[in-house]
């Protein structure tokens, strides 16, 4: 056991440090094309800091043949996201102030997309259903389509408030093919790393005799979330707000509506347990109205704020640290 929590540690090592070269190239990449602060943090920043939960996703599903794994750290990384990441970027970086593009666009597009997730989930049930115990479903390369076009319509958006703005930044000396380089190599190190954390989860499962994707909701989702939390923090202790906020929330629409469909495209039509899935789901939603609604009350994040969402997300591990240990079963294990 002493093992894989020491492979565990290593991975989010190897996580951690990649993220923040990751998330400088990130940033002379957007600088490069003159992209608007929104914009950077919804799309290129939140792209490249969810790649550890893509990862996560193929990993589980093509190597380890544990897609609930994979989807189970998606969900657990959305929760982290939007409880601990504002709530560390506010205690370490200061106030974060919110505007209406931030609350009123992406927070609210990203409620649409854990309800289209959702949705997505259900009609697996409804016409693709698996008989046996407990409500099951196959999930088709054809329905993950649902997703998938709802984030074309979210990069649809952000490319129209992209065509608005004015690049102010300089890039004379923006190397932009060795930032292409850089950030490729970050990708592959946090896969790397990723690979750690998920044969370490299955790992501390077995051992414990305790469902793998337990392990993926908590280990697995808070190593794969690094990238975010140290991004946002950066950008708030740089008084970039916007772009801390919307780094969380961009990089939370492209899990849900992205990596969780990758799985499915890779591994075909993958078996779903729906009586697990709702309550993360739900988890999921309770904790995103939470911070939508401390966020929208005066259109900011103050540490008395923070230390709200940091309880919440304490309750939730010990909720999931109950169920791991069959003290409770709310999920269908």
């Amino acid at each position: 056991m002493a093992w894989n929590i020491f492979i565990a540690i290593i991975g989010t090592a190897i996580v951690w440090k990649s993220a923040d070269r990751l998330e400088e190239a990130c940033g002379r990449i957007a600088t490069h094309y003159g992209l608007p602060e929104i914009v950077r943090g919804a799309i290129i920043t939140a792209i490249a800091s969810s790649f550890p939960e893509v990862s996560s996703v193929v990993i589980s599903t093509l190597i380890h043949g544990e897609f609930e794994l994979g989807i189970s750290a998606i969900v657990g990384s959305a929760i982290f996201n939007i409880l601990v990441i504002p709530a560390f970027a506010v205690l370490l970086g200061g106030r974060l102030t919110a505007n209406r593009q931030v609350v009123f666009k992406e927070a609210l597009f990203y409620l649409i997309a854990v309800a289209v997730l959702l949705l997505t989930l259900s009609l697996a049930v409804i016409y693709y259903p698996v008989r046996g115990e407990g409500l099951h479903g196959q999930l088709t390369r054809g329905l993950v389509l649902v997703p998938i076009s709802l984030y074309a319509v979210y990069i649809f958006i952000q490319y129209q408030d992209a065509k608005e703005h004015q690049p102010s930044d300089s890039t004379d000396r923006i190397n932009i093919v060795r930032e292409w380089a850089v950030l490729a190599i970050c990708l592959a190190l946090v896969a790397i790393g990723v690979e750690l954390l998920v044969r370490a989860a299955i790992n501390l499962g077995s051992i414990m005799q305790t469902p793998s994707f337990l392990w993926g909701l908590t280990v697995v989702a808070a190593g794969t979330s690094l990238p975010d939390l140290f991004i946002s923090v950066k950008a708030s202790r740089e008084g970039k707000s916007v772009a801390s906020l919307s780094n969380v929330l961009g990089s939370n629409t492209f899990d849900l509506l992205i990596a969780v469909p990758v799985g499915v495209l890779l591994a075909g039509t993958t078996e779903i347990n729906f009586s697990r899935a709702v309550p993360m789901m739900g988890s999921l939603t309770f904790a995103t109205i939470i911070m939508f609604v401390l966020m929208r009350l005066n259109m900011d994040l103050t540490r008395r704020d923070a230390v709200v969402l940091l309880v919440v997300y304490f309750g939730f591990v010990v909720w999931i640290t109950l169920e791991a240990f069959g003290l409770i079963s709310v999920l269908a294990i």
